[in-house]
């Protein structure tokens, strides 16, 4: 049923509650929200024109349920009242059932009115009194109400009452009426968090964050409550993996607004404030549903809060999704008109409930949740925002201490920012760039003339700046060569006229930039000669040169201009060496030094050279700590770490980027971090540690977005997350993380193995979540694309077919299953796998059997044709043939031959298990015909399961599980067939298989128990 379509006009009443029930099973599953709401008012329509009160008693009891889980919860308390009013006046039109449901719902409405400002406090209070004497007469635990009565103290404010209510809540004993175990513990983590104990809270919701208690709404709610109290202990990354988990499964769940809003919360309190207006662009009927206000206030009191800290980062006239149906019609809306109608909305709400409390209670605690403060700077979270926050960096010369409390915030004049600066400057320090800019800066504002040196120093840095266009890098350079010519210093003009030179090249000007560089290296060696250029300026000067002709190598075509440009090159770093060596104790010209060994480095990796390459990288890096300038070499090492990963040492490949990074962090552009943390998390999941590589590929993918690259960077940072992820168990966040990098990978791009290797990823998470119909549609996709690779690419077309069909028949989607199954059989059919293809033909089998499928026959003969096919391929096998490895399935053991009669061994099993499950009785009936005719069954599928016994002890120790689990089957066969003494000696024969076993695992413990129990069982039948 449409869940927007008008409701179909009634044909008349139901014909049978049987199937009355069924379209209220029907209806029940579609999504939440007045779509299925409407169902259930036609139904109860149609039950209505019946004239039988059981049809409307079931029918009001489903619109109570389609109504609280919706954002209609404000209809549900007359359908209650008259529910209540017919149990009154006719308790036997109730069965069990119905009255279990109705003493159910009253925990709803009794705790649903605080939800209400409309509703009074006296009423409140008199229906918490109903509940209670009803409860009381129907023999029922208080339980359930002493946990309503705690929900509206909690509400209006009353502390005493709320702890006495809590405590009687827990106190008293639990009962059918009670809430289920998941909501409950939700509800007192609730309590506990909201009186300042996270750590308590935590230990109570560990059992519904761990799957141990689960509900329709549960761990839903409780993933979304732990988003704050984990922040608020520093664990950071369990926060992140709740967002990620919780967000996922309540987003199509329109009842879930109070969750919602946690998720948005998360996101205003983390750094990711951009994400959160894309969680309020995913509902913006949240902002304007009035059906619960109590859940509209939380969520304005969010949108106030997420919206303020957009503005406050100087994003106020930023577009945002607005309320539905506020304003003009077709206004567009701005961050910070929507935050404040979200706080007005929002307020006006807590109003209306305080004047029903009589007291302040709620209005405080919106105004507490809209003023909240990030809870941690930024939480990296993986996924790509369509609008990235940047925060403004922090100035280089401001790297000190924060005032204290309540001091004024200094800020450094002028003088003290130069000195910072050329201190900076002398010490070769990167954020010497970020000083000289600062400086500049505040010397315009204060209106301070500097010296025509410091000019030059501020207009060489300048060019330097990341914000800086290329194309304006070469004129400021050589604006600054004419200021240190006037400010007496030749030598430093002449480095500026160098590297204007080098600017020329680095926008592919190599030429030009080769014909400009002539001079500069000519005049700086003659200053030098003369006394007036040190030694460092003349190297600076010629390692542009070096630079320049490195570049133009890179960029030439054809083999011989190629070496021509390299060699061009090594000879211009060579001159650099052959001047510099002379003065290398000199810290500024080893610096130079150091730079020759990283260009040399690069020519010999352009060459193929790879092991050369790696050591001169590491002579390079060596080069530049020596020369007390690390930072230097964060190329050189992440070079160094490419190298060696490709010769296989991992450890040389670790340290190198680790060390990139630890001197990259204050300087580096986003674009280069990204690169690096990508770079080591490549080399940490190469080893098998991948909760690390998942830090540095979370921090990747962050950096790349902030470098306005999340198509490239970003989208390889995501796909290599969610397989690490993935990995890790942590299905739920891998496929968030995967979803997230599909809209970004391409085959044009990235390549279409790496698409298809992302859908496969998704198709495995989704199949863990148990969304089997949403995986098969991955691997279909994947599959789609594999279809035409070559032959080495058709094992992963059959793989990804095969794996489509059985998540299509996990959905219960039989027949596409069986379709898809047929196709993966002759796909592997194609590739001569022919135990693939037999997986394929036993599945098939066990498909026909299913309802509404092609029945027992048709399954009998696909396991007698899988059996033909693996004779056909045994007498065409040698024994002892080799064998490629097989895609799932019976392990590879001896050969081909010994793969195949594993495979024929277990189709014979499999078999003898298909043809009594479809018997459809046991040897047992007590219909004699239907006896008579599962034994014949029985004995038949009991001469496939010895076949297969036998099939299995003839390949010895290596199938021993799979020889005791065909045992085992014949046994209880045997039993079934009334032989208990066969049963018991093929038992004994299962446990005399694992009597030498020193190291049992868990199948061989597994098998113990089950033989003994069947020894239990044979002993008992026959006494």
């Amino acid at each position: 049923m449409s869940t927007d379509a008008p409701a179909p006009s009634p044909a008349g009443p139901p014909a049978d509650i049987v199937a009355f029930r069924q379209a209220m099973h029907d209806n029940a599953r579609e999504p939440e929200g007045p779509g299925r709401n409407a169902g259930a008012e036609r139904l109860l329509a149609e039950a209505e024109r019946t004239g039988q009160a059981a049809f409307v008693v079931e029918a009001l009891i489903h619109l109570l349920q389609t109504y609280n889980f919706s954002s209609e919860q404000d209809k549900m308390f007359v359908p209650f009242a008259r529910l209540l009013r017919m149990w009154d006046e006719c308790p036997e039109d109730f069965d069990e059932e119905d009255a279990h449901r109705l003493f159910w719902m009253f925990k709803w409405v009794s705790s649903g009115m605080t939800d209400q400002p409309h509703i009074p406090l006296a009423a409140m209070e008199k229906w918490l009194a109903e509940m209670e004497r009803r409860y009381r007469l129907a023999g029922h635990s208080e339980r359930a109400v002493r946990q309503a009565e705690y929900h509206i103290a909690e509400h209006v404010g009353d502390d005493a009452r709320a702890a006495h209510a809590y405590a009687a809540w827990r106190a008293a004993e639990r009962d059918a009426t009670s809430d289920c175990h998941a909501c409950e513990l939700r509800g007192q983590g609730s309590r506990e968090a909201g009186h300042g104990d996270d750590a308590a809270a935590l230990e109570l919701w560990a059992p519904v964050l761990g799957g141990v208690h689960t509900c329709a709404h549960e761990p839903h709610a409780t993933l979304a409550e732990s988003l704050l109290p984990l922040l608020r202990l520093g664990r950071v990354d369990e926060a992140r993996a709740n967002h990620l988990r919780g967000h996922r499964i309540v987003r199509r769940m329109e009842s879930m607004r109070f969750a919602f809003a946690r998720h948005v919360e998360f996101c205003a309190l983390t750094g990711n404030e951009a994400r959160g207006l894309e969680l309020l662009a995913e509902r913006p009927a949240y902002l304007t549903d009035r059906g619960e206000p109590s859940s509209l206030m939380a969520y304005l009191a969010v949108t106030a809060l997420l919206t303020r800290r957009l503005a406050d980062l100087g994003l106020g006239a930023e577009p945002v999704v607005g309320p539905p149906g506020a304003g003009d019609p077709g206004r567009e809306w701005k961050v910070a008109e929507l935050g404040a109608y979200a706080e007005r909305e929002a307020l006006a709400l807590a109003s209306r409930f305080d004047a029903r409390n009589g007291t302040a209670a709620v209005s405080s605690g919106v105004r507490e949740r809209m003023a909240r403060e990030p809870l941690t700077e930024r939480l990296p979270l993986g996924l790509r925002v369509g609008r990235p926050v940047r925060r403004p960096a922090a100035s280089a010369a401001g790297a000190a201490a924060p005032p204290a409390a309540g001091a004024p915030a200094a800020r450094p004049g002028v003088a003290e920012l130069l000195a910072a600066a050329r201190e900076l400057t002398q010490a070769r320090r990167p954020d010497a760039v970020r000083a000289w800019a600062d400086a500049a800066r505040a010397a315009a504002e204060a209106g301070t003339e500097l010296s025509v040196r410091d000019r030059a120093e501020a207009t060489a840095h300048r060019a330097m700046h990341p914000d800086t266009a290329d194309a304006e890098v070469a004129a400021l350079l050589g604006t600054a060569a004419g200021l240190f010519e006037a400010a007496g210093d030749p030598g430093q003009a002449e480095v500026a006229r160098a590297r204007a030179a080098f600017a020329l090249a680095r926008e592919g000007r190599t030429d030009e930039a080769l014909a400009a560089v002539a001079e500069p290296c000519t005049r700086a060696l003659a200053l030098h000669a003369e006394g007036r250029a040190t030694a460092a300026e003349a190297a600076t000067a010629l390692i542009c040169r070096a630079r320049i002709h490195t570049m133009r190598g890179d960029g030439a075509s054809g083999t011989q201009g190629t070496a021509a440009a390299d060699g061009s090159a090594a000879d211009a770093v060579a001159a650099v060496a052959d001047f510099a060596a002379p003065y290398a104790d000199d810290p500024r010209v080893a610096g130079r030094i150091a730079e020759t060994y990283e260009l040399r480095a690069e020519l010999a990796a352009r060459r193929g050279e790879t092991e050369p390459a790696a050591a001169l990288y590491a002579q390079a890096v060596d080069g530049y700590a020596a020369a007390g300038v690390p930072w230097y070499a964060v190329r050189a090492r992440s070079a160094l770490a490419g190298l060696a990963s490709r010769l296989g040492d991992r450890e040389t490949a670790e340290r190198a980027v680790r060390g990139a990074l630890e001197h990259s962090a204050l300087h580096a552009q986003p674009a280069g971090q990204a690169g690096l943390h990508l770079q080591l998390a490549d080399v940490l999941c190469n080893t098998g540690r991948d909760g690390e590589g998942a830090e540095h590929l979370l921090e990747a993918a962050l950096w790349a977005d902030e470098a306005g690259d999340s198509a490239g960077t970003g989208a390889w940072a995501r796909h290599h997350l969610g397989g690490a992820l993935l990995r890790l168990g942590r299905a739920a966040e891998a496929a968030t993380v995967l979803e997230d990098a599909l809209a970004d990978l391409g085959a044009e791009r990235h390549g279409e193995g790496t698409v298809v290797q992302t859908r496969w990823w998704l198709g495995d998470a989704l199949g863990r979540l148990g969304e089997h119909q949403q995986a098969a549609e991955q691997y279909l996709l994947a599959a789609e694309i594999a279809a035409h690779w070559p032959r080495e690419g058709a094992r992963d077309h059959a793989m990804l077919a095969t794996l489509a069909a059985q998540s299509l028949s996990s959905a219960d989607l039989d027949t596409q299953a069986a379709r898809a199954y047929e196709r993966a059989g002759a796909l592997w059919r194609d590739l001569g796998d022919v135990p693939a293809l037999i997986r394929t033909l036993r599945s098939r089998a066990w498909l026909a059997l299913r309802p509404e499928q092609e029945g027992a026959a048709a399954g009998r003969a696909l396991m007698a044709e899988a059996e033909r096919e693996l004779t056909t391929a045994l007498a065409a096998t040698e024994p002892g043939a080799p064998v490629a490895a097989e895609a799932g399935g019976a392990p590879v053991r001896g050969g081909r031959r010994d793969v195949l009669l594993a495979e024929l061994a277990a189709t014979h099993r499999q078999t003898g298990d298909l043809i009594t499950a479809a018997a459809g009785s046991t040897p047992h009936d007590p219909d004699e015909y239907a006896a008579e005719a599962a034994r014949a069954a029985y004995e038949e599928g009991l001469a496939h399961v010895e076949r297969a016994v036998a099939g299995f002890a003839g390949l010895g120790p290596d199938c021993r599980d799979e020889y005791t689990g065909a045992h085992l089957l014949a046994a209880w066969l045997e039993a079934d067939l009334g032989r208990p003494g066969a049963a018991a000696r093929r038992a004994r024969a299962v446990l005399a298989a694992y009597a030498d076993d020193d190291a049992a695992g868990e199948t061989a413990e597994s098998r113990r128990d089950e033989a003994r129990a069947l020894l239990d069982h044979a002993g008992a039948a026959g006494a």
